[in-house]
């Protein structure tokens, strides 16, 4: 429980200017992921399949997470630096093939066909959003649990230990 409460408690000590970045970072990701799965309507792209139910509020969640992670990546004073962001790529990554159409993915449909990808993608859909929205707060918590750790000194090349 302590690592939830080191979590809130970096949360609680972010600058305007983070919650700005986390903002626009999340709109940026929900306009990115949105248009480019179809799932806000543009003349652009036109998705073979309306969006399932659930796809806005995955939206919405993982773009929230998504701002929060990026703006995790604004220095902080004092903060402590954690540089893993592979499982927020794969978060992201993870999101737009669970909300996108499962039959306008030319990747899944160049590797299962047309009834491969409503037969065996469109079912792993919700499993891909729930390993993305995991990544994705695995990665905050990360970000934030050790955020305001004590860092420890590095010594110089010059300095020698007696």
């Amino acid at each position: 429980m302590s690592g939830l409460n080191e979590m809130l408690e970096a949360l609680r000590r972010w600058p305007a200017r983070r919650w700005l970045v986390a903002a626009l970072a999340g709109a940026a990701f929900l306009l990115l992921v949105g248009v480019g799965t179809s799932v806000i309507e543009t003349p652009v792209f036109t998705r073979m399949m309306p969006p399932t139910w659930w796809a806005w509020p995955a939206l919405i969640v993982t773009s929230a997470l998504a701002g929060l992670l990026i703006a995790s990546y604004v220095r902080a004073p004092q903060a402590a630096t954690v540089r893993d962001a592979g499982a927020g790529y794969a978060g992201g990554f993870l999101t737009f093939l669970a909300v996108g159409c499962p039959v306008c993915n030319k990747l899944v449909l160049l590797a299962l066909g047309s009834a491969g990808a409503m037969t065996w993608f469109a079912p792993a859909q919700p499993l891909l959003l729930l390993l993305a929205i995991g990544l994705l707060l695995w990665a905050l918590a990360r970000r934030l649990r050790f955020e305001y750790a004590c860092p420890v000194p590095q010594p110089s090349m010059g300095s020698t230990n007696v």
